[in-house]
């Protein structure tokens, strides 16, 4: 697959039909769960997994219909600083959900993770700390980035305690932040982890991770990548911790 970039500074190489390209070409895989570029594609096995109340900490109204939510990932693959993914079960390759980076600033070495959403049957689980250790781990130790941030609407308790078990730390609520999808102007919740907590956070995860499924033999990453473009790496494979 050849890799188109991140579209840093405005620029977005994506066309839809809506348009069935994507902006990046990076998939990690490991502790039972796979992440890959999220497409168009996707959204057939993606919609039936939501509805309305599920949706109801996103910033964007509820796709109704599998056509508006191929125009949701339309929009996702086409934002600037976003890479977008589906999240899969490794063995079966079944779609549970889909994840993000976005805001990702090169030059200021940070990102935040985020447009997280899985199957209900799959909440409480190990999926959600599986894919952010993934996630977090080609942050800090591919990008080598600084810091990794995490968001929620205040009113969105779940979420809030679903963060704050990844070992995200809380740093404060913008007031009137946004205007949320039921137009209610809401508090937005920010939680950060930093290049010094990494190793703790990491240990605590796989830990956890371990400790749920029996994974602790299995407790590695390998990963394949892009080499260094637009801010982004280019493909490439490696392989262990």
């Amino acid at each position: 697959m050849q890799a188109s970039g991140i579209g840093v500074g405005g620029r977005s190489r994506c066309r839809c039909r809506y348009g069935s390209n994507v902006q990046h070409d990076v998939s990690l895989s490991g502790f039972g769960v796979r992440v890959d570029p999220l497409g168009e594609s996707d959204a057939g096995a993606l919609w039936p997994l939501t509805d309305q109340e599920m949706w109801a900490g996103m910033p964007v109204p509820w796709p109704e219909s599998v056509d508006a939510f191929a125009a949701h990932v339309c929009h996702l693959t086409q934002t600037p600083g976003l890479m977008a993914f589906t999240v899969r079960d490794s063995g079966s390759s079944a779609v549970l959900g889909s994840t993000a980076f976005y805001d990702f600033v090169p030059a200021q070495r940070r990102v935040e993770v985020g447009w997280t959403w899985y199957a209900r049957e799959l909440w409480g689980g190990p999926t959600n700390p599986a894919t952010k250790l993934l996630l977090f781990t080609y942050a800090f130790e591919e990008l080598q980035l600084n810091r990794v941030a995490l968001r929620c609407d205040v009113r969105n308790t779940r979420s809030a305690a679903a963060i704050r078990r990844l070992g995200a730390i809380p740093e404060g609520v913008l007031r009137s932040h946004r205007v949320a999808a039921d137009g209610i102007v809401s508090d937005t919740a920010y939680f950060g982890i930093t290049k010094g907590e990494w190793p703790e956070v990491r240990r605590r995860l796989e830990a956890r991770l371990a400790g749920a499924q029996g994974w602790a033999s299995r407790i590695g990453i390998s990963r394949s990548m892009n080499d260094r473009t637009c801010g982004l790496p280019r493909r490439r494979r490696t392989s262990g911790g």
